[in-house]
């Protein structure tokens, strides 16, 4: 048995026959525009998480660009704090982009105009601690600030230049050096963390508990979606999480992915099969025109409901109104998309899409991964609630409990932790999270003397969470005893 020091949770095999964590937390990992930000690398924005809880907070922390393909996180932050169906936050966010690295090796020379002292130019990618007129300082002859709304640059002289037009001068960050390996990451012996790693430091900077996880532009590929489902298990050596990832829309050999039958075939050929995630396809837009990964709507979804609940995941987000018009297989595809019943043969699969579904666009799909309709598979790892559930109970249990380690158990407080938990199993029992008689007990089998002594105790719990409505049919059938009214006599 290895050494234990702490609460700890695990998730066992199902037994099948024949509430207190109020916060959810939704984390993402990519790039985010923090050039635009003055005294960026002063403010700890590479590597670290993020908290944002809305659009200005964003800007203002880690900035806003419409490039979504070049800063990938702002695609999150729109669908968060910029969403028709309702806002929702906060999130926590790791940015891997570095300007001080990811940066393009010569200078941008631009001559700026003034009218009425006053120059202005687009660029999301200029690094503004870098910008410089020649014989000019900052503050003295001129301000620098960043219109995130028109996504431009605003010069402002202080004073007459004695010229119309001024050259400056600045660096730009070329995002296309972000590689899969830096959303990776790694932790170094003397403490760095980068990319995904990065995550562990969600817990002791923000006393956050990681429940769920998204990378949209990163997740579709395969090194980076094992990383994200490693991630999630046991983070800290604790906390069980979910990831939210994507089915790219064309593979690594340029072949578009545009059918059901291709995006299948992908899924099972790069393994995107962990019971640990829901994978999602194809993307969609908005009415606006934007176009999102499917898995940033799932998160988004995934958050809005379990906030509706206080935090319980107990209801998928499955069948839940998302900000979109339509479909998207990409700019050149001629596809007009598929409705509901077709979308079945992604859900079969183990894969979520969006369809038109009573007056509105929906998430479709309340399978793990792992689904595949008459396959084998543990029965948790059916619907993502299953999974999502088990896993709210092993982190609370660790939240409740952290603190009472290295103090003396006693046969009551034995007693005290079980009659705490079975509260709380009858409290997720009443709202409708579990079903039946959920149980919690301190079994003589799982706790031998030996284990004891060493200050090991195991509390087993035996649940049964509430199953969605996937499927509804009425049986209707003629019969000709109707008829019999014609002949009825008062």
């Amino acid at each position: 048995m290895a050494y234990k020091h702490g609460t700890y949770g695990e998730l066992m095999n199902s037994k099948v026959s024949a509430a207190t964590q109020a916060d959810v937390v939704a984390a993402y990992i990519g790039t985010a525009p923090i050039n635009l930000i003055r005294g960026y690398a002063e403010k700890n924005l590479v590597n670290m998480p993020i908290k944002v809880a809305n659009m200005s907070d964003t800007q203002s922390k880690l900035g806003y660009s419409g490039d979504w393909e070049g800063f990938t996180l702002c695609e999150a932050f729109a669908e968060h704090f910029d969403n028709t169906v309702g806002n929702v936050g906060p999130i926590y966010v790791v940015n891997v982009l570095d300007p001080d690295t990811h940066k393009a090796t010569a200078k941008t020379t631009k001559e700026l105009t003034f009218t009425n002292l006053r120059a202005e130019f687009e660029s999301s990618d200029i690094i503004l601690d870098s910008f410089a007129i020649a014989d000019k300082a900052e503050g003295v002859d001129y301000s620098l600030e960043y219109n995130f709304a028109k996504g431009t640059v605003v010069v402002k002289l202080l004073k007459e230049a004695g010229s119309a037009a001024l050259q400056c001068s600045y660096d730009t960050v070329d995002t296309e050096q972000v590689e899969a390996a830096d959303i990776i990451g790694q932790t170094t012996a003397d403490g760095q963390y980068t990319g995904l790693h990065a995550m562990s430091l969600l817990y002791q900077y923000h006393n956050a508990v990681l429940n769920m996880l998204a990378a949209p532009g990163w997740s579709h590929i395969p090194e980076v979606y094992k990383a994200m489902v490693s991630t999630v298990q046991k983070l800290n050596g604790h906390w069980d999480g979910f990831v939210n990832a994507d089915i790219p829309l064309v593979d690594s050999e340029g072949a578009a992915i545009n059918t059901i039958e291709k995006a299948i075939k992908w899924k099972q050929d790069n393994g995107y099969t962990s019971e640990f995630s829901k994978v999602y396809w194809p993307k969609i837009k908005d009415g606006s025109g934007r176009v999102f990964h499917l898995s940033t709507a799932g998160q988004v979804t995934m958050l809005r409901v379990d906030l509706s609940h206080d935090g319980v995941p107990f209801e998928s987000p499955s069948n839940k109104e998302i900000m979109a018009t339509s479909q998207f297989f990409g700019e050149n595809s001629k596809s007009r998309g598929f409705d509901q019943q077709t979308a079945n043969g992604l859900n079969e699969k183990g894969i979520t899409t969006a369809c038109f579904w009573g007056g509105q666009w929906v998430l479709w799909g309340p399978h793990t991964a792992a689904y595949t309709y008459n396959g084998n598979m543990d029965a948790r790892a059916i619907f993502d609630v299953n999974l999502r559930m088990l896993m709210h109970i092993t982190n609370s249990f660790q939240i409740d409990h952290g603190t009472e380690i290295d103090s003396p158990m006693t046969p009551q407080d034995k007693d005290t932790i079980l009659n705490f938990e079975k509260q709380k199993l009858d409290t997720l029992t009443g709202i409708g999270a579990l079903i039946g008689t959920p149980t919690v007990e301190f079994l003589e089998t799982a706790n031998p003397v030996s284990d004891m002594m060493n200050g090991d105790f195991v509390w087993d719990f035996s649940v049964t969470n509430t199953p969605p409505f996937k499927s509804g049919t009425a049986r209707v059938c003629y019969t000709d005893e109707g008829f019999a009214a014609f002949f009825e006599t008062e």
